[in-house]
């Protein structure tokens, strides 16, 4: 065992590729795309270090083209589950009481294998299993996974040297320790580095985690779980366990072992997860860490002296990358009366200049929606702003399931700013926007404030400091991230903590060290060097 203070390499963010026509990493990506779609995975639950294979299956295609078959899953049942509990129980001693160096190096170590020989293949597998486009796919699939493995080291150094004062005679210290049992990590469709991060930061903390990937991703899931083991993971550290939520949570939810649940996803599910957690609270060894992020109605708001073509070109990005289906996607938008016309044709020109289809071919901006389940939801939105009075589709607004299923770019200019569109979460290519008067700017801010259950992100224009400052203040608790003359996504590990709070989550903040404090339980040690032996105090040398 090393006696060493050490300190731990100081992470940069990763640098995106850009896949040039003609450059090397394009050459590399096309190579992987053409050989994760020359055959057909077969995907097991990974279980202690065993690969399990039980003949429940489900298929994973390619959400663009939907009859192409990636690869066949194998679900987890309870079996399962309760073996991943009893391998993580067995070597949780050995794990959590490893050197931080040890546990650290085998996630510097993933870093650099992403960064390398296993990017084009993550990559390739984030376009074609979850139709993302090749950038897209890069920032998300590459580079910000690559930021969490190397940032979370960081920052867990940071806390392991957050000690407290000593007075003389004594020495004060803390220390980190892991929770006792493991950790539900129940991870998303949408980005696959928060499906590597979700399992991996309780893990680096020393814990034990269960991974419950979606069926969704199931594919660029299992192909980090394997880069994970090449980077020295231990066997039942971290259990991958494709499958039904129910079934899945229905063992480990009530389990007296569960320390705690890091998650991404439904509002919905998450109130799900925390309501049995609530119902089983007696039976639980500790109490469990409750995190999650969940989803939100994302705004942009423009003041009358915002920069038309920024406000435009801010719709388009950050409603529309990625189908909409980013948790910070803007989703609705309040624009003055005044700027109106100049928006809405700075968005249709913009939204005609690009294309939708397969992310094989790299000219396209978009591609297809998750599955058919997302389809039906935005079909369902769509329709339903067609009947309404008071929307007018003024992008888009056509869908077509046939070969894969593809939303288009939809914009609704609404006259209600309580209309079902601006209001409620749909998780696709659908931008509402309310156009207000100029001189109703605080009643408006108040509508935006006021309309959403969410405060995940939201985003101002203004090129007045004066209004920036007030709207600011105004819009305090609307977004966790918050967003001034910006397009309200695209956070980056190590410069804009992510989460929000109200029915977005715990903002408990992924890419900062706040995130890391959860999955960690202190041990306060006072040693005092030269004890007293008689129990009286100076005060009682007279009455």
């Amino acid at each position: 065992m090393s006696n060493a203070v050490t300190t731990v390499p100081v992470p940069t963010n990763e640098p995106i590729l850009m896949y040039a026509p003609g450059s090397p990493e394009k050459a590399s990506l096309k190579a992987a795309l053409s050989d994760l779609q020359s055959g057909q995975m077969d995907i097991p639950a990974f279980v202690g270090g065993r690969e399990v294979r039980t003949g429940d299956t489900f298929e994973a295609v390619q959400p663009h083209a939907h009859a192409k078959v990636l690869a066949t899953a194998h679900q987890a049942g309870p079996a399962e589950v309760e073996a991943a509990i009893a391998a993580g129980h067995a070597v949780r001693g050995d794990w959590a009481t490893m050197d931080f160096e040890d546990r650290a190096s085998i996630f510097l170590k993933a870093a650099d294998l992403l960064a390398g020989p296993w990017r084009a293949r993550i990559n390739a597998s984030t376009m074609l299993g979850q139709s993302k486009t090749a950038f897209q796919a890069e920032i998300d699939a590459a580079c910000e996974l690559i930021d969490f493995f190397k940032f979370n080291v960081a920052y867990a150094r940071q806390i392991l040297e957050l000690q407290p004062e000593s007075a003389p005679g004594m020495w004060n210290r803390v220390e980190y320790r892991d929770l006792e049992g493991f950790v539900l990590a129940v991870t998303p469709f949408n980005f696959t580095s928060i499906a590597g991060n979700l399992p991996t930061a309780p893990a680096l903390m020393g814990n034990i985690a269960l991974w419950k990937p979606s069926s969704t991703a199931v594919v660029s899931n299992w192909l980090l779980m394997e880069l994970l083991r090449e980077a020295g993971l231990p066997d039942g550290v971290i259990s991958f366990l494709p499958g039904s939520g129910p079934v899945i949570g229905g063992v480990t939810l009530p389990h007296p072992d569960l320390s705690g649940i890091h998650f991404t996803g439904s509002t919905r599910t998450f109130q799900t997860m925390w309501r049995t957690v609530g119902e089983n609270i007696a039976n639980y060894k500790s109490y469990p860490r409750i995190v999650g992020e969940t989803g939100g109605k994302d705004f942009v708001f423009a003041h009358p002296s915002a920069d038309r073509a920024a406000v435009a070109n801010a719709l388009v990005r950050g409603a529309f990358e990625y189908q909409g289906q980013k948790c910070s996607a803007a989703s609705r938008a309040y624009i003055p009366r005044s700027m109106w016309n100049d928006v809405r044709d700075g968005v249709n020109e913009r939204l005609d200049s690009i294309t939708m289809g397969d992310p094989n071919d790299f000219t396209h901006f978009m591609s297809a929606v998750i599955d058919a389940k997302s389809f039906a939801t935005c079909k369902r939105y769509i329709d339903q702003a067609k009947e309404l009075s008071s929307c007018t589709i003024v992008h888009g607004g056509e869908y077509d399931d046939s070969v894969g299923y593809f939303v288009q770019p939809t914009v609704i200019e609404t006259t209600d700013p309580k209309a079902p569109s601006m209001c409620e979460e749909i998780f696709g290519p659908i931008l509402s926007i309310y156009v207000y008067d100029d001189d109703a700017l605080d009643d408006t801010l108040t509508l935006c404030d006021e309309t959403s259950p969410y405060a995940l992100t939201g985003a101002i224009f203004s090129q007045d400091r004066m209004a920036v400052q007030s709207m600011a203040k105004r819009l305090r608790h609307a977004a966790g991230n918050f967003y001034v003359n910006d397009k309200p996504t695209g956070a980056v590990v190590g410069q804009q903590p992510f989460g929000g709070s109200r029915a977005s989550g715990t903002n408990d903040k992924a890419g900062s060290l706040l995130n890391l404090l959860r999955w960690t339980s202190v041990r306060t040690i006072k040693e005092t060097f030269v004890p007293p032996t008689q129990p009286g105090y100076p005060h009682m040398g007279e009455s």
